[in-house]
């Protein structure tokens, strides 16, 4: 895991952290994970969470730092709750701190790089692809893990698992293909 915060995200979260009067867990998945801990180069403008540990800081969390806040105008980046990402079931076993001792208030836990890739799934916009095949590339990712997890902790839980599934294999295909090339 990366020791260093690329600005704006080390102002930003320092703000956020020396306004939060307790300790509070961000789930983040999205640009902050992807740039800051897998090296991606592209810009995004939110740290992507799918859940904060305190409830009665999220009410307080978003009027901090959500879009439109002094802060949000003050870095040019936001907080972004997201509530409707499919994550497999066993996601909170396989989070990692990032920038461990960085903050006094808050944590931040990366998603397994997998438990992303699967998050973007019923998304899967263009971005959402570019960024599978990233990861894929360049950790590289075992697919046959990825198709596992999907199928035992993703699928069960999904509203339209045909249309997943045929997502997921043609994600898969189109790795494989880059692979070979």
């Amino acid at each position: 895991m990366p020791t260093e915060i690329s600005e704006p995200w080390k102002s930003f979260l320092t703000g956020i952290d020396s306004r939060m009067e307790e300790a509070v867990e961000l789930h983040c998945l999205g640009g902050l994970v992807l740039t800051n801990v897998y090296g991606l180069r592209r810009t995004t403008a939110d740290v992507d969470v799918v859940a904060i540990t305190s409830i009665s800081s999220s009410t307080n969390l978003i009027a901090l730092a959500g879009k439109g806040s002094e802060l949000h105008i003050r870095y040019g980046v936001y907080l972004d709750l997201v509530g409707v990402a499919p994550l497999p079931e066993d996601y909170e076993s396989r989070l990692t701190e990032i920038f461990p001792g960085a903050f006094k208030k808050i944590r931040l836990l990366a998603l397994d790089p997998y438990d992303i890739a699967l998050s973007k799934l019923e998304r899967n916009t263009q971005r959402d692809r570019d960024d599978v095949k990233y990861l894929a590339r360049t950790l590289p990712m075992d697919l046959r893990l990825l198709a596992q997890r999907y199928e035992e902790e993703l699928k069960p839980i999904l509203g339209n698992p045909e249309r997943e599934s045929l997502t997921l294999r043609l994600w898969i295909e189109a790795i494989e293909e880059e692979r070979a090339s």
